[in-house]
């Protein structure tokens, strides 16, 4: 099934949810005009004033058929709700700032500023659980250079958000384009740039895994998170 038009989803919106509706929010790579077929999704925010199980139940059927088109579910909040999870999400929320198109109701995330203390706390707190997370997968992985490489792609662009999100500690605005913003990171944090370039080019299928040696990558790979983690620990 064809990826449903975020357009007409919202018009499904307003239809369920009458003047329950406060504001529908693209958020994203579709929101930042670098849309692809095969590698986007459509991140949706939607804003309402109840969401109480009886508001919530008129969105389950537009929300299955969305979901079912291959969308990933939306994200609910109420204003209220949304600006209080500002010291939970501050990286969430400035990426939001960073690339959004309101496609009904207000500009609910212009009115959110996330304090940058509560940032350097979830960058921190984040990539550390990363570390830990990667440690504790080596085990089982370190005798399988297909397993390494595994790893590395799958945690590679949640790490490039958080280093993205790291930037934003060292200078403001930042690039949209994750590569981008960690190659400015470099200028204050010194980061395996060259590793980083492999591992992107292991997750898009431009190198093979047998032109690396995965458990030399994996070892820079953690290193260069450790820098960004002291790095940010010490701001």
């Amino acid at each position: 099934m064809k990826k449903m038009n975020p357009e007409k989803f919202t018009e499904k919106l307003k239809t369920v949810c009458g003047e329950n509706l406060q504001a529908v929010v693209l958020y994203g790579s579709a929101a930042a005009g670098d849309y692809s077929a095969k590698g986007s999704d459509y991140n949706l925010l939607i804003v309402l004033n109840d969401l109480h199980p009886v508001a919530l139940r008129s969105l389950a059927h537009p929300v299955a058929v969305w979901e079912r088109a291959g969308n990933p579910p939306p994200l609910l909040f109420t204003r209220k709700r949304l600006a209080d999870a500002a010291d939970v999400f501050p990286v969430e929320l400035l990426d939001m700032r960073d690339a959004r198109r309101v496609l009904y109701g207000d500009d609910v995330i212009a009115e959110i500023h996330p304090d940058t203390a509560n940032l350097r706390l979830q960058v921190e707190r984040e990539l550390s659980s990363a570390l830990i997370q990667l440690r504790r997968s080596y085990l089982s992985a370190c005798g399988s250079p297909r397993r390494l490489a595994a790893l590395l792609t799958g945690s590679f662009s949640g790490v490039l958000t958080l280093f993205r999100a790291a930037l934003r500690l060292y200078e403001n605005p930042v690039p949209t384009e994750k590569f981008q913003a960690l190659e400015k990171l470099n200028r204050h944090v010194p980061v395996e740039l060259n590793g980083f370039r492999q591992i992107q080019a292991l997750k898009t299928g431009t190198l093979r895994i047998k032109k690396v040696d995965a458990g030399q990558l994996f070892e820079e790979y953690l290193k260069s998170i450790e820098a960004v983690v002291d790095a940010v620990d010490r701001i």
